[in-house]
């Protein structure tokens, strides 16, 4: 989840990732794991003591359980970072309800919702408990793919302060196991307060997937396309169903 803050873009992340309504099977565990480095980004902190994105490593491993074949239950554990000045520390935990519609991957056009309760440590956020709902609505067409993610992040001060953070994707997939894409996140800021032009979380990834065999590999450069984002990130995630066999054999 990214928050900025009024006076700068706090732009790094544990998570850089466009939902694309996809659950894990019932009964499977799956284990994503999230890296990103930031090798030229804000050189300030957003707040006191606050992570500094420039060369930071952040990321986190994500833990999900299919239990139906429209909801999956995940834990994120556990958050964590490095940067220059603060060095390695544990930035808090999230729980996730993701909520779509049964085999969103065959469909033409599929839907989903998914629900995030955040506990941050001070390095992270300025406030202790974050939530995010993160819509998701898409179209399978052919070999495109073209996905949106309207985020709303809260810090539970009120409507008129849910901070406005969406993202997109835009993919070609060039054979069944693999995909090139490009994604876009944005963060406009709190509707009662928007960011100036500036202050605005603004980065575009080029991004290559890899799905199927032994582990699913996710990999992109992003770049900023304003003083309020950071000017290059790099991005990896990392994804294996934990006991997809077992699950396969019971079927």
């Amino acid at each position: 989840m990214v928050f900025l803050y009024p006076a700068m873009a706090f732009a790094q992340a544990d998570e850089i990732q466009v939902y694309d309504g996809g659950l894990a099977p019932v009964g499977v565990f799956n284990l994503t794991v999230h890296n990103n480095y930031t090798p030229d980004g804000i050189k300030e902190p957003a707040f006191p003591g606050a992570v500094i994105a420039d060369k930071s490593f952040n990321g986190v491993p994500e833990w999900a359980l299919g239990v139906t074949d429209w909801f999956e239950a995940g834990l994120y554990l556990p958050l964590y970072s490095r940067d220059k000045d603060t060095g390695w520390g544990l930035n808090g935990f999230k729980l996730r309800a993701l909520f779509a519609v049964p085999h969103a991957d065959e469909r033409t056009f599929f839907y989903g919702a998914n629900f995030e309760f955040s506990v941050n440590a001070a390095r992270w956020d300025t406030s202790r408990f974050t939530s995010e709902v993160r819509p998701i609505i898409g179209w399978h067409l052919a070999k495109y793919d073209l996905i949106f993610n309207p985020i709303l992040d809260t810090a539970y001060n009120g409507i008129g302060s849910l901070d406005f953070a969406p993202s997109a994707r835009f993919a070609v997939n060039t054979s069944k196991v693999w995909a090139v894409a490009a994604e876009g996140y944005f963060d406009f800021g709190p509707f009662n307060e928007p960011y100036h032009s500036n202050q605005r979380g603004e980065q575009i990834y080029g991004v290559v997937d890899r799905t199927g065999g032994w582990m699913d590999v996710e990999a992109g450069i992003g770049f900023g396309l304003n003083s309020g984002s950071d000017k290059v990130t790099l991005k990896l995630i990392l994804a294996k169903d934990l006991n997809k066999a077992k699950a396969q054999t019971k079927k």
